[in-house]
């Protein structure tokens, strides 16, 4: 599924604030190597319903582990051995006996140090691999998942690595035994040592992508194998809210262009975010805040939500809301299946440019039926006028006023709203008073 920067932006999967990212939300790795790769795998979306089946299957497996998935490595482990392939150290004797280990400690006291501390920190990143290995071996695994195991049980059966594996963790290395596996290590099973390690980032990225379904409470969505677009969700929420409002959500060719309306700060923006997050998510093969949630495979998701002027180009607000409709137009034309989604069309030209375009948009793109549209707008009169279309369903957010104070539901209901709050809003945060007293 293609996904462009600016649908990635207005989703925040990735933003500048890394905190207020959906990215954040969901890293549970432990390693620096995991973190990278959890990236990549987020910024990847898969492009084949078997992919998807395959990763949610290998999520679901770790999900099952998970209570008992080995702590032994840590990022500070990591960061050891890397730094022992890096750091110039005298030759370790290939064959360490009880006088030639002496000396090399007395007459190499740092590097000795370096080789007994690295050797130690080795020992618990094989163990931690192994352990994993053993675990996922209990019961049948994905066919990726097994090829990641079949690999790191190829890399562990040396049988240096394997004494190393099974040497009693309550006891330190003697002087010798450092040196010899510091050798073999160094020597011996650098390549082995660095593929280890990159398996194993990839494994955290796996395990941080089940951990945060786990505690979330995502649930896995249906992929069906349909050649039209379609999206049902229940109780879909937002996955960075501490306390969000679920919504119920149906998308399909004969219903494919959802006319959204509510007061500012009623919601949504969010819902619409919600949306496309989930979607996002679904497509990476994990599960997705929502109880249950039916889609088809989408070739592409783009977003109108955060546009910008441009003061360096001399654009204006307003040229490129128009350039975004414009170029979403050029990539939904191809007959593949994709979901739009457009908050607050036209906010950069008045209210009559504003309708009229916004009528002459809804009214083109309610044709595409390869496509799902979202689409919010304040511009609540040209509602009426798109009731003619069976296609286009109509939402809004309720707003209630009660002692002049906004009260906010959050709740999606059926129609079109007429809520007219601008006024009220400014008044209530006191600048209407602050203007009378100029």
């Amino acid at each position: 599924m293609h996904a462009d920067n600016t649908t990635l932006n207005d989703l925040s999967i990735f933003a500048r604030d890394e905190e207020q990212s959906v990215f954040h939300h969901l890293d549970f790795t432990r390693t620096i190597g995991g973190r990278e790769w959890l990236k990549y795998l987020m910024g990847k979306p898969l492009e084949t319903i078997k992919e998807i089946r395959e990763t949610q299957e290998l999520l679901k497996r770790i999900i099952s582990v998970q209570q008992h998935w080995p702590q032994t490595i840590s990022n500070g482990t990591i960061m050891v051995i890397e730094k022992f392939y890096e750091t110039p150290i005298e030759n370790i004797p290939h064959k360490p006996t009880g006088i030639n280990a002496f000396f090399y400690k007395i007459l190499n006291t740092q590097d000795f140090s370096l080789v007994k501390y690295s050797v130690t920190h080795f020992a618990d990143f094989i163990k931690g691999l192994s352990d994993i290995s053993t675990l996922l071996s209990q019961q049948q695994n994905p066919a990726v998942l097994q090829t990641i195991i079949d690999h790191i049980n190829l890399l562990l059966k040396k049988p240096v690595i394997q004494s190393i594996v099974h040497h009693d963790k309550t006891k330190k290395f003697t002087d010798k035994e450092a040196q010899k596996y510091g050798y073999f290590i160094r020597h011996g099973f650098k390549s082995a040592a660095l593929e280890l390690i990159e398996i194993y980032s990839r494994l955290d990225a796996f395990y941080s992508m089940a951990v945060a379904c786990e505690k979330y409470g995502f649930t896995f969505p249906e992929f069906a194998d349909s050649g039209t677009p379609e999206l049902t969700a229940t109780e879909l929420f937002h996955p960075l809210l501490p306390t969000p409002v679920s919504y119920d959500i149906t998308l399909a060719p004969h219903q494919n262009f959802l006319f959204l309306t509510g007061a500012n700060m009623a919601g949504k923006s969010t819902f619409i975010k919600a949306v496309g997050v989930a979607v996002y998510l679904a497509h990476l093969g994990m599960g997705v805040p929502a109880k249950k949630m039916q889609l088809s495979l989408f070739d592409g998701l783009l977003s109108n939500i955060q546009v910008e002027d441009n003061i360096v180009k001399g654009e204006s607000y307003f040229f490129n809301e128009v350039q975004r409709i414009h170029k979403t137009l050029v990539k939904i034309t191809d007959g593949k299946k994709w979901l739009i989604l457009i908050d607050e069309l036209f906010k950069g030209t008045n209210v009559q440019d504003a309708m009229k375009c916004s009528t002459v948009v809804i009214e083109g793109l309610r044709k595409m039926s390869n496509a799902l549209f979202i689409l919010s707008t304040h511009l609540y009169e040209i509602g009426e006028g798109l009731k003619q279309y069976s296609n286009i369903q109509f939402r809004y957010f309720e707003t209630e006023v009660k002692d002049d104070q906004l009260l906010f539901s959050y709740q999606l209901k059926e129609g079109i709203s007429n809520d007219r709050l601008g006024y009220l809003i400014l008044k209530k945060e006191g600048v209407v008073d602050m203007l009378q007293k100029l």
